[in-house]
């Protein structure tokens, strides 16, 4: 089934339209529906779609001549191309007769194996692609190679993209999609531990419980997500024991670039040049208090960005021994899912808080249009303490922002809990209008309910961030509905 991917999908459907040459860079980790979002978007067009293998170039041209051959009816008689400059030369002839979509999926294993590839396609643009319609895709799981040798400076390809997208893992209102059956409360809990990455969220089965699914999928030696984060490592990066080291370091509580460093045994200069790496990759995230300036903030830290990456080495990583030895749901049943809650309430809930806002964001569902999103932390000099606002927005003219609350817990929120969000204004001064919404597993309670309604604070229920997943139309807010006004 195929969910999500709306915008990129319109994005490539639009160049298509235009008719004229487009050679468009698809890029992401594995697993994140690459390839299928280019099959969604090729279907029903003609289309050539090779998917490099890992061999020498003499088997992936042989492999590119059979798929072009049968594409254009040709003889295999005539025998495989020569070269692949024999090969483009071939597709620019064609391409002035008809239009068609090329896909090279899979393209760092073909130009590894070629170390010319790239100068040859980068030649036949400029001499005879150009003026043609065809729909040129190259596509690649291995981010480095993709950024550094096709989108890069020193690229022989540098220029002639028309367009790239790279692809993310999905957010918590298009993972629902693949999550139908579950309460609002479980696909909370599962997009938390398996993370927005398609090919891992249709692992879960719909006929067993939260529990059981995510003690089968990590804390059994035979399951699926069990050693998935490693292989991932080994797969994409040629030092995968360092950056496993950091990762180690972050999900064991450090943060700052030098206690990572300190705990990973590594250089702190040499750490932060991994540490980039995983970023790139969308595994980790740099963070800054919200307002601050990214390049003169000394306050940064770094986070898991990626929640499967968050969950694995948090809870599965040190009980790996068990699990080797069969004691896997012993161990998940004693030492994971009793503390679940704090996992989840602190970030995971308050990403999927975030990503609520900015979807309704872009719908203009909001009482002003947003144009910067985050979180803040730093100290009340009021109260004399360290203290965070899980969520914070920034109008487009400045003048205005809105300030959210998270908690993922069972008991009801009460007014003490909204009279200090209310309070946290003043942390950030200089809006002339403050906007308040607080999010909430449980319930509100009766005060808490009264008290929203007179200061107009928006309360969010786990119901309310489902209720408007296939589009704006369901949406929870509406700018006449008494809040925000």
């Amino acid at each position: 089934m195929f969910v999500g991917r709306k915008d990129e999908l319109d994005s490539l459907e639009n160049l298509y339209a235009k008719g004229s040459f487009q050679c468009v860079i698809i890029y992401g980790r594995r697993r994140l529906g690459k390839t299928t979002l280019i099959k969604e978007f090729a279907a029903h067009k003609d289309a050539i779609f090779f998917t490099a293998q890992e061999v020498n170039d003499y088997n992936n041209l042989r492999l590119f001549t059979e798929l072009v051959y049968s594409f254009f009816n040709v003889s295999p008689s005539m025998g495989k191309f020569e070269d692949w400059n024999a090969a483009f030369n071939f597709i620019a002839e064609k391409a002035r007769e008809r239009r068609f979509i090329l896909i090279m999926d899979e393209y760092p294993y073909a130009a590894q194996a070629n170390r010319e590839l790239n100068s040859i396609i980068q030649n036949t643009i400029d001499h005879a692609l150009k003026d043609t319609g065809l729909f040129l895709v190259l596509c690649g799981s291995q981010i480095g190679f993709m950024e550094n040798e096709v989108l890069g400076y020193k690229s022989p390809l540098f220029g002639r993209r028309t367009a790239q997208l790279k692809i993310e893992g999905l957010n918590y209102a298009d993972a629902a999609k693949l999550l139908q059956g579950f309460s609002p409360e479980d696909m909370v809990k599962t997009y938390s531990c398996v993370g927005g990455t398609p090919y891992y969220i249709v692992q879960v089965d719909p006929s067993r419980s939260f529990e059981e699914n995510i003690t089968a999928l990590f804390f059994t030696n035979m399951g699926y997500l069990y050693d998935e984060p490693m292989m991932l490592l080994r797969q994409e990066l040629r030092e995968p024991a360092l950056y496993n080291s950091l990762i180690t370091a972050i999900a064991s509580g450090a943060s700052k670039l030098n206690d990572i460093a300190q705990k990973a045994g590594e250089d702190p200069q040499k750490a932060s040049k991994y540490l980039h790496t995983l970023v790139e990759m969308r595994i980790l995230r740099r963070v800054y208090p919200f307002g601050e300036n990214p390049a003169k903030s000394r306050r940064s830290i770094y986070r898991i960005e990626d929640n499967c990456f968050a969950f694995w080495y948090r809870f599965v990583f040190p009980l790996q021994d068990a699990i080797e030895k069969g004691m896997g749901r012993q161990g998940a049943q004693k030492r994971v899912f009793p503390d679940l809650p704090a996992y989840i309430g602190k970030p995971s809930f308050e990403a999927i808080c975030l990503q609520y806002l900015v979807l309704l964001n872009r719908w203009e569902q909001l009482p002003f249009f947003a144009t910067q999103f985050g979180t803040w932390w730093g100290s009340d000099p009021l109260n004399h303490e360290q203290t965070d606002i899980d969520v914070v927005l920034h109008s487009e003219t400045g003048g205005e922002a809105l300030l959210g609350e998270c908690k993922w817990r069972n008991e009801a929120v009460g007014t003490a809990e909204l009279e200090k969000l209310l309070d946290k204004g003043r942390l950030l001064p200089g809006y002339q209008k403050y906007h308040y919404c607080f999010f909430a597993k449980s319930s509100f309670t009766p005060g808490a309910q009264k008290l929203a309604a007179e200061k107009q604070v928006q309360c969010v229920s786990l119901a309310d961030l489902f209720r408007f997943i296939d589009g704006p139309g369901n949406t929870f807010y509406s700018k006449h509905n008494g809040y925000f006004n």
